[in-house]
């Protein structure tokens, strides 16, 4: 058993002065094969705690329906960090930020149109409770006052960037106590005073985040909690890319020089990131500052190991910089791993294709609706999603408006691509409707919903409605398509019309004898989503920064894998690539 407890300015580990070097790794962005590999590394570069979140929508995805398995097998990695010699800090307040799908919260909690998100609202209270009264019993025998891992639990994340709610992070701590969490809890905000003053519990450690001038960061905390140990909670050394945005870097010696004054200052400090990982699937989130901005698939972070687990440049500085601050060579840190072995199989043909509007009665059952709805009004969290209806005519040079879009919509009259509206570019798109009528279809995709902000409630899809010049059109034909089951997808290996724009699901089959990390290199192709085996590996996008997808080594089988492209668009020639080496811009 071991007990972390506060000291004057200082932690006790049972008893005896202690500083963590921590470092952040989300067993949900790594796939569990990997995750010995990454902790190894984190103890090898001298951390002694490994910190991670809990996404509240990994582990409920369904209202009611719990998901402890494969990569949301908390329990497990947990567990593995301690057999590791690691300690362990856990972040399951309902909502993380993270650049994780709607900061963390299930999708499904947008049903609840009169729910107040973060704060002493009834409902939401009433979900939060059902969500922890399943997950803390798993975490509690892990706790470090039970012999586990486990010496502190965070209660809210960065709250006071959001809202001055105290009775709520009350609630939430009392909540995590009534429970059986008797291990320290803590906050973690901005060092700004508002955010310190609306985020922060009298009687519960305070943190703070930043990326850069600690002595001026602690000096804030300090006038708000003179005998508390200083922790930096994040310690932002790199950052994560948005599409349509350049890629971020930040130099080793910079993260390695202030990491050094807040060691000698005598602080605790978690790396956000130590290793970023991968947003797989659909789980990117989003920003919205000026305009709506989507994070990519990649959350390389620029961190101290690279999102296929590498060492990196960074690593190597900080790893000198905790060598020296122990009083050691570095030969006396833990021994490196090797790295993963990286592969590259060449190129492969995507011979089957199928035409995803010419397919919807495979893929999803039509719903009727007089006006657009939104996903999460028919239950749908993830993917895209298809609006038709019949316009009359003729009508000449009028103007189709799609009234708030989430977040991506192709428009297509009688089959024929019109163009495309971008929420963070909403323009109209100019129509001639023939005299005997049309058939208007609407593709939209989520893009990811916003984590971090003041617009958390964002719904996808058509989210008002659609309008020929200022009358809206009724009588919608809705097909839900999260993509969660390709199997019904009907693949065939008729042509395609060349050059035609229309969203198609191509796939094809390739042979491993030898399973490495291997990068899938999508050149000539637009927009779209990767499959292998049946895992969503993650979108893509021509306009970058990222142009390879992380396609690591346990997701792969000895003989014939399969690969599955969506393109939004359209390719001329339906190949990629496999290579060995990453590209994020």
């Amino acid at each position: 058993m071991a007990i972390l407890a506060l000291g004057n300015k200082q932690f006790l580990l049972d008893g005896e002065p202690f500083q963590m070097i921590s470092g952040a790794i989300h067993y949900f962005r790594v796939v569990p094969a990997y995750w010995e590999d990454r902790l190894l590394k984190l103890k090898a570069c001298g951390f002694n705690t490994v910190e991670t979140y809990l996404p509240w929508n990994l582990h409920e995805p369904k209202e009611g329906e719990f998901n402890f398995s494969g990569l949301a097998d908390v329990e497990a990695f947990v567990q593995l960090a301690g057999n590791l010699g690691l300690h362990v800090i856990v972040r399951p307040s309902p909502y993380i930020c993270a650049e994780w799908e709607f900061g963390g919260l299930p999708a499904w909690l947008l049903q609840y149109p009169s729910m107040k998100l973060r704060c002493m609202d009834a409902m939401y209270l009433q979900k939060v409770d059902r969500y922890y009264d399943e997950l803390i019993p798993r975490l509690k025998p892990l706790l470090s006052t039970n012999g586990g891992p486990i010496l502190a639990v965070q209660i809210e994340n960065e709250y006071g960037s959001y809202g001055n709610d105290t009775a709520y992070l009350t609630y939430l701590r009392d909540g995590l106590i009534s429970r059986g969490v008797d291990v320290l809890l803590f906050t973690s905000d901005g060092p700004e005073d508002g955010m310190l003053q609306g985020g922060t519990v009298p009687g519960t450690l305070a943190t703070v985040n930043f990326g850069s001038q600690p002595e001026a960061a602690f000096e804030k905390f300090r006038q708000y909690r003179e005998n508390e140990p200083l922790f930096c909670m994040e310690y932002w050394n790199g950052w994560f890319d948005h599409w349509l945005k350049p890629h971020h870097t930040r130099e080793a010696g910079d993260v390695a020089d202030v990491f050094d004054r807040m060691l000698r200052a005598g602080a605790s400090v978690n790396f956000y990131m130590f290793h970023g990982g991968t947003n797989f699937g659909f789980y990117n989130g989003a920003n919205y500052q000026e305009k709506y901005e989507a994070t990519i698939t990649s959350y390389d972070y620029d961190s101290p190991l690279s999102e296929c687990g590498d060492v990196t440049e960074k690593y190597s500085a900080v790893r000198k910089v905790i060598a020296n601050y122990l009083g050691k060579s570095e030969d006396e840190l833990p021994a490196l791993p090797a790295p993963s072995k990286k592969k590259s199989y060449g190129k492969v043909a995507l011979t089957e294709k199928a035409d995803l509007l010419d397919s919807l009665a495979y893929v999803s059952k039509p719903i009727e609706r007089t006006y657009p709805v939104s996903m999460e009004h028919l239950g749908q969290d993830y993917g895209f999603i298809v609006y038709s209806t019949r316009v009359s005519g003729p009508r000449v040079g009028e103007k189709l408006h799609l009234q708030e879009v989430h977040d991506r919509a192709q428009v297509f009259l009688d089959g024929v691509y019109q163009g495309t509206v971008e929420r963070w570019d909403p323009r109209p798109l100019q129509m001639d409707i023939p005299a005997g009528g049309a058939k208007l279809e609407i593709v939209v995709e989520n893009m990811g919903r916003v984590n971090y902000g003041p617009r958390l409630r964002d719904c996808k899809g058509i989210t008002e409605g659609v309008r020929m010049n200022n009358q809206f059109l009724f009588d919608w034909t809705i097909h839900p398509l999260p993509l969660d089951n390709l199997v019904v997808i009907p693949f065939g290996r008729e042509e395609a019309e060349v050059g035609a724009d229309r969203p198609t699901l191509y796939r094809g089959e390739f042979l491993v004898d030898d399973t490495g990390d291997t990068f899938v290199k999508l050149t000539g192709w637009s927009k779209g989503v990767v499959w292998i085996n049946g895992f969503n590996l993650g979108r893509f996008w021509e306009k970058g920064p990222q142009n390879t997808l992380y396609l690591p080594a346990p997701l792969l089988q000895a003989g014939r894998n399969e690969i599955i492209v969506f393109e939004l668009h359209h390719t001329e020639n339906a190949i990629i690539e496999l290579t060995d080496t990453p590209d994020l811009g």
